[in-house]
């Protein structure tokens, strides 16, 4: 539909003498302040020589891709005024904030949200001394900046958290600028693949810009050092229409970027109008843009002899050594002075009035778009209501379900009452995790090629809800800037892989981190929610390589502002978890939960209870409270996660069968963070509230999903530390049996008893007939596995007994 473009298809002019000039202008005054930004801490105007004691100790910028950062985003904005655009920006280049926060501050924005950074002369000192400078903001485009919902220091994730903004925003376009060093990474690499999720009926648009600057720290990029028609062929590749501008002399490139901007975005518009007239979704090629220009443009040609501009050594600071090289101070004033500031700013420091007139203004502005304060625009989800899903029964232990189908059906009506800000993200593994009743309601996106037998079970429709991609990687990204934009989101993932996304996560919950406890005007956003599924122990098929619980690990380094993690035991546990989480902000909220068939062991009113308090005594399954006068336990039982606590309660089935008169309390955990102290989590327990329920003395036999030191991590300040004996995943297994795998890692029920035999005083030798038939039961149960394949079946069929 959309022609290539040739390669000198740019040389009409788009722009008057004096538009360029005025543009060019403002592209100066943007320069001025990047440079500013990374020197000075006073002096702003050079009103004076600049002197060694105005220029910063420690200079933390990155000046090589500003310049382009701030020449894409002027054109934008010219854009913005001439067709009233909706639009936001996003800087890929890491450490590129100088080039974004110039126009930003030029057009207003920084000023009204920071009002000690005014737009005068004072206000300008205050805005170049606060940049990398510790105490004030960092040298990306952190949540402190207006308009950013990406920090660009996270190299790889600028193209899906651009499509992610855009999904469900019919007006919105992303102008997304990627790095050419960014471009090597595999998250970027595959999110150009985003556009054949991208319905134009429904959805906005993202134009990409490929900065080719040519280098990246110390090294060339691989992007400019490709021929033309190979480079061109790559993005023609992905699907795109790449509009190539290139050079260096201001004039000319003003006039090129002007003039293939504007086509770009009517492209855009045209695509868009084609596709919503006839209300007919299409995969067009949607144009983007590669910007070759040189790293540090408009810098020193030269320091000390070396080439910097066009450089790598324009990458960071060009010139160091500052307070003992009066010959680099010299360089630095000839440099700020060769963008005329005298022509840009009037007395007082303020921008003059025939540029400021070029920004938008209001909401236009990209840096005061409230879909990049996405908390704004956020409206609560229309929940069902979850407990006309729960699980009915009698007796604890004794009716199996697979608890993720069950969640299946209540996120269908999630889905199904939230149509326009509600998706489900995952690797290609919604029904294999059996969450498929959401197809009742609507199916994957898909906006590549269909064949014949795609009917037979596929599931896909350009008019799909259903995120499917094999790159969690660009799933994450997508689901981000989702939310971020003020919407709501649900992403489950195989356990073992969630790992592909640990930075992705990290960076994520420093934002919400920030956003909460720094940046009072970010509006809470919905929270970030992450089923693991396809658990560590229930991988027969797939072995070792499906085997690591250690994302929850991960996950408790970050701040215990905004991280949660659950480990439901059951379906009606599993709903009352997954409503709060749908329902909470700011948060990012784990849940691990197993596909495969589980004993379910709490009524709906019960599950609720359970999971408000997070942590708590399973009655019916302990015996140290059955006189008028409660017993205090001779042995806490205690489980966290659905595999465990089975195999805890048969182990506790055992003990009470053998053992009679000992006296065993049951605790369940769902609320992993109960575990730590009050001062360290809000979700903790305070010191007396933990030996209430765990004693203070006697011994703990605690059953764990994951690592098992991490519950010694969790609870390390708890009362006899060395009384508490975890057990959990210990990197032992391959190709085995669900039991199989349970004993080689210590947390089956045979094993358990034993570990009670052997920490209860009172049992002592008396118990020795006991522990030989626990571990008579090991190896016959070993033994069965490898000959039959399988488990027995007084194993398999299991039912709490009491």
């Amino acid at each position: 539909m959309v022609a290539t473009p040739s390669r000198d298809s740019t040389s009409r002019q788009a722009l008057t003498s004096e538009e360029v000039k005025k543009i060019d202008a403002y592209w100066r005054a943007c320069n001025y302040l990047a440079v500013g930004m990374i020197y000075l801490r006073d002096n702003p105007l050079l009103k004076e020589p600049i002197k060694p004691e105005q220029i910063k100790q420690r200079l933390l910028g990155h000046w090589g891709s500003s310049p382009a950062l701030s020449f894409t985003y002027i054109h934008l904005n010219r854009l913005i005024k001439k067709y009233d655009l909706n639009a936001i920006y996003l800087a890929g280049p890491g450490h590129g904030a100088p080039g974004v926060l110039g126009p930003v501050y030029l057009e207003g924005t920084y000023s009204e949200v920071y009002p000690e950074k005014s737009e005068d002369a004072e206000g300008m000192q205050k805005f170049f001394k606060q940049f990398s400078f510790p105490g004030y903001i960092g040298s990306h485009c952190t949540p402190e900046t207006p308009g950013s919902i990406h920090e660009g220091g996270e190299l790889g994730y600028s193209i899906s958290h651009a499509y992610g903004a855009v999904y469900d925003n019919p007006d919105l376009i992303a102008a997304c600028v990627v790095g050419d060093g960014e471009a090597e990474t595999g998250p970027l690499a595959t999110a150009w693949h985003s556009n054949k999720f991208l319905n134009p009926v429904r959805d906005g648009a993202v134009l990409p810009i490929l900065n080719l600057n040519g280098y990246k720290i110390a090294n060339p990029t691989i992007l400019s050092r490709i021929s033309p028609e190979e480079l061109e062929n790559l993005f023609k590749g992905y699907g795109y229409t790449p509009y190539v501008v290139e050079g260096s002399d201001p004039e000319k490139m003003h006039q090129k970027m002007a003039a293939v901007m504007e086509e770009c975005i009517v492209k855009i518009r045209e695509i868009q109008e084609e596709a919503r007239s006839q209300n007919k979704a299409f995969r067009p090629r949607w144009p983007m843009i590669i910007l070759r220009t040189p790293k540090g443009w408009t810098g020193p040609s030269e320091v000390d002899g070396h080439k910097v501009e066009g450089f790598w050594r324009a990458h960071q600071v060009p010139m160091g050594g500052m307070h003992s090289n009066p010959e680099h101070v010299k360089l630095l004033e000839e440099w700020m002075k060769g963008y005329k500031p005298e022509e840009l700013f009037d007395e007082n420091g303020t921008l003059i009035p025939e540029l400021k007139e070029l920004a938008p203004v209001g909401n236009r502005r990209m840096s005061a778009n409230p879909i990049a304060n996405g908390g704004l625009l956020r409206k609560d989800l229309k929940m069902p209501d979850f407990g006309d899903y729960a699980i009915e029964m009698e007796t604890p232990g004794t009716v199996e379900v697979e608890n993720t189908r069950v969640l299946g059906k209540f996120l269908r009506d999630v889905m199904k009452n939230n149509m326009t800000n509600f998706r489900v993200f995952g690797p290609d593994e919604t029904a294999s995790n059996r969450l498929q009743d959401i197809y009742e309601v609507t199916k994957k996106t898909w906006m590549a090629d269909y064949l014949p037998e795609d009917e037979d079970g596929s599931q896909l429709s350009p008019d799909g809800r259903v995120m499917e991609m094999l790159s969690e990687h660009t799933l994450e990204g997508w689901l981000e800037t989702y939310l971020l934009t003020g919407r709501h989101g649900f992403f489950h993932t195989y356990e073992a892989f969630v790992h592909v996304i640990d930075s992705m996560f990290n960076q994520h919950a420093k934002w919400l981190d920030i956003c909460k406890n720094h940046v009072p005007w970010r509006a809470p956003v919905s929270s970030l929610n992450l089923m693991l599924s396809s658990l560590v122990w229930r991988q027969d098929h797939n072995g070792f390589s499906h085997q690591d619980p250690g994302f929850v690990d991960l996950v408790t380094n970050k701040s215990a502002d905004v991280t949660r993690i659950y480990f439901p035991p059951d379906a009606n546990c599993l709903l009352s978890v997954a409503d709060h989480c749908l329902k909470s902000k700011d948060y990012v909220n784990v849940i691990v939960a197993d596909k495969q068939k589980h004993l379910q062991y709490l009524t709906m009113d019960e599950a609720i209870k359970h999971c408000t308090k997070g942590i708590g005594i399973w009655d019916w399954a302990s015996n140290d409270d059955c006189g008028k006068t409660p017993d205090e336990p001779d042995v806490i039982m205690a489980c966290c996660g659905d595999i465990p606590t089975m195999e805890s309660l048969a182990a506790t089935a055992i003990l009470r069968e053998e053992f009679p008169n000992l006296k065993v309390r049951f605790i369940n955990v769902v609320d992993l963070y109960k575990l730590q102290n009050e001062t360290e989590h809000p979700h903790g327990m305070s010191n007396k509230e933990f030996d209430i329920l765990f004693t203070a003395d006697k011994p703990v036999i605690f059953n764990f999903h994951g690592y098992p030191w991490l519950i010694h991590k969790l609870a390390y300040r708890r009362t006899n530390q060395d009384r508490i004996h975890v057990r959990g995943y210990k990197e032992q297994g391959n190709i085995n049996t669900p039991l199989e795998l349970a004993i080689l890692n210590q947390i089956d029920r045979f094993n358990l008893v034993i570990d009670v035999i052997d920490r209860v005083p009172s049992l002592g030798s008396r118990a020795a007939y006991v522990r030989e038939r626990m571990r008579n039961e090991i190896i016959d149960n070993l033994a069965y596995a490898h000959e039959q394949g399988m488990d027995r079946s007084e194993v398999t069929g299991w039912k709490w007994p009491y």
